[in-house]
């Protein structure tokens, strides 16, 4: 006796051959130009980036310790800029190990820039983004981007207050998540951690003479601060109110990508200090997290044609645009889960 097939399932089965047949035919594109990049495009600009960040550390402790306002404030936003750069774009970069194409430096890379300069546990920082947030891109309850939602805070103070206290509870989001950790891996994090703000502190007290550790605190968390609004808005704005699929019925990857990513326009302050993976090709990113920012942007053309040509998405929106969205829809993003579109099921 043969098998009942029913149609919708040999369609099911054709469109998931498809999709996985356009993610392959795109990666060859990928690679192939990933190949044909020198080592200072694929990794070299971004080192340079990071570099340029750590290098600008000494004069803005420098301008710190001058009484003249002009310069105090320079001082104040190097320093807040270079935290910045370090803490978004380097622990984004280390986390997905596009650092360095050696696997222990790799390591070595992501516990220095997640855990002395993030204050946070590398291994939950990698666990959170690469495990869950990537593998599982806006599949509710798994990568919804639903971390960043407190829905008892009123729309004004989500989105313009509660991210200044980030650099407070950064650390101590990390120490919940030290349970469970082996007792070595609690003691290098506690370590770092406090490696990571003490030397800051200890630095304003003695090359900067900051008199008292009020205003040394305050000056951290002002640094600290300054880029933490624009972090929790990227974070939000491009993934939630884009479709979400079932844990148990998804899309494949390419079409799950596509269609639940959005890339912001290019912006110089942000492109430099958050990376061009977080803001403008975001897209590209997701579709191939183990690029660095400058190779992201190199093939951005290769797959936006592609993607266009294939007739998928490819999702983007200005910075403002997304900001009235959630300002005016506040209820319904962030505060009610997120509704099942059409598009979950779709194999």
């Amino acid at each position: 006796m043969g098998n009942d097939v029913s149609p919708g399932k040999v369609q099911g089965k054709q469109s998931a051959v498809e999709q996985e047949s356009l993610m392959m035919e795109l990666t060859r594109l990928v690679q192939k130009t990933v190949k044909e990049s020198s080592w200072w495009e694929r990794r070299g600009i971004d080192c340079t980036i990071l570099a340029a960040a750590f290098l600008t550390l000494p004069a803005a402790f420098l301008l710190l310790s001058l009484n003249q306002i002009l310069p105090f404030a320079l001082g104040m936003l190097l320093m807040g800029v270079a935290h910045a750069i370090i803490t978004v774009k380097g622990t984004h970069l280390a986390s997905h190990g596009a650092l360095s194409e050696s696997q222990a430096w790799g390591e070595f890379w992501a516990i220095f820039f997640i855990e002395v300069c993030g204050s946070f546990t590398a291994r939950a920082g990698v666990q959170a983004h690469i495990k869950m947030h990537h593998a599982h891109t806006n599949v509710i309850g798994l990568g919804d981007s639903s971390t960043w939602k407190i829905p008892f805070l009123p729309r004004s103070v989500y989105l313009f207050i509660a991210p200044l206290a980030v650099p407070i509870i950064t650390p101590l989001v990390a120490l919940g998540q030290l349970k469970g950790q082996s007792l070595a891996q609690v003691i290098r994090t506690m370590f770092l951690v406090i490696l990571g703000l003490y030397s800051q502190y200890w630095l304003l007290i003695h090359v900067s003479g900051f008199q008292s550790a009020h205003a040394a605190l305050l000056c951290m968390l002002v640094c600290r601060a300054m880029f933490s609004l624009p972090y929790i808005h990227v974070n939000i704005f491009q993934h939630i109110g884009l479709p979400m699929f079932s844990p148990t019925r998804r899309p494949k990857r390419i079409y799950q990508m596509t269609h639940g990513v959005l890339n912001l326009p290019r912006n110089p302050l942000l492109d430099w200090t958050f990376g061009h993976s977080l803001i403008n090709c975001h897209v590209e990113h997701h579709l191939f997290p183990f690029l660095s920012d400058n190779m992201c942007l190199k093939v951005k053309p290769i797959v936006s044609r592609y993607l266009k040509e294939k007739k998928l998405p490819y999702q983007e929106d200005s910075y403002l645009s997304r900001l009235r969205l959630f300002f005016h829809k506040y209820q319904e993003l962030m505060v009610y889960a997120p509704p099942i579109t059409e598009l979950v099921g779709v194999q």
